[in-house]
C-alpha cells in the first residue's frame, strides 16, 4: 500500500481489515469491452505441427479456444473478488508467428462492471490449452522445456459505455 492511501481507499477490505467483495448494485449497467492480449513461445517446429495439423492430441488452436471461452466464463470461479456477469460475447483471435502464437481475446458485457480480468483469463487459459496440447513435442531430452514460455499477457483496452436507452 503506497504511503498516501489508508483503509479507507481500499475498496476490498472493511474497516476492519476483512476482505470483502464491492457492492456494485447501485452501479447503472453499462454496455463494457475488455480486450487482452499474450503469446506462447513454441519451437518452429511445433509451430508447423499445429499450422498442419500434424499435434498427436487433435487441433490445437479449436481447443484453445474452447478452453479461453470456458475461462472467459469461469472467472468469477476463479478470481476471488471478481463478480458473476453476463458475457454478451467473447472473440479469440490465435495469431501463428515464425516461433510464438499470439493471442487476443475480447470480452463484451451489459453490467454493473468491467470484463478485463475474463479477457486476461481468457488469454491465459486459452495460451495453458496450446502449452498442453503440444508439451509432448516441446519437452527436451530432459522432459524440460527451455524454449517454451507464456509471455506478455496485458489488457490492451476496455472501454464502458452508457446504454442506449
Amino acid at each position: 500500500m503506497s504511503e498516501d492511501a489508508d483503509a479507507e481507499d481500499l475498496t476490498h477490505t472493511t474497516d476492519e481489515g476483512d476482505v470483502q467483495m464491492v457492492d456494485v448494485g447501485d452501479k447503472p449497467d453499462t454496455n463494457r469491452r475488455a480486450v487482452a492480449a499474450g503469446e506462447i513461445r513454441l519451437q518452429p517446429s511445433t509451430i508447423e505441427a499445429i499450422r498442419d495439423d500434424q499435434v498427436g492430441k487433435g487441433d490445437v488452436l479449436a481447443t484453445a479456444r474452447i478452453g479461453a471461452i470456458q475461462a472467459v466464463k469461469h472467472t468469477w470461479e476463479t478470481i476471488p473478488m471478481c463478480h458473476q456477469i453476463p458475457i454478451t460475447n467473447v472473440d479469440t483471435d490465435f495469431d501463428l508467428r515464425e516461433d510464438r502464437i499470439e493471442c487476443e481475446v475480447a470480452v463484451e458485457t451489459t453490467g454493473k462492471t468491467g470484463c478485463e480480468m475474463e479477457a486476461l483469463e481468457g488469454v491465459t487459459t486459452g495460451l495453458n490449452v496450446v502449452w498442453d496440447m503440444v508439451k509432448a513435442v516441446e519437452k527436451d531430452n530432459e522432459g524440460q522445456y527451455p524454449e517454451t514460455g507464456i509471455e506478455s499477457v496485458r489488457v490492451l483496452e476496455k472501454e464502458k459505455r452508457p446504454e442506449q436507452e
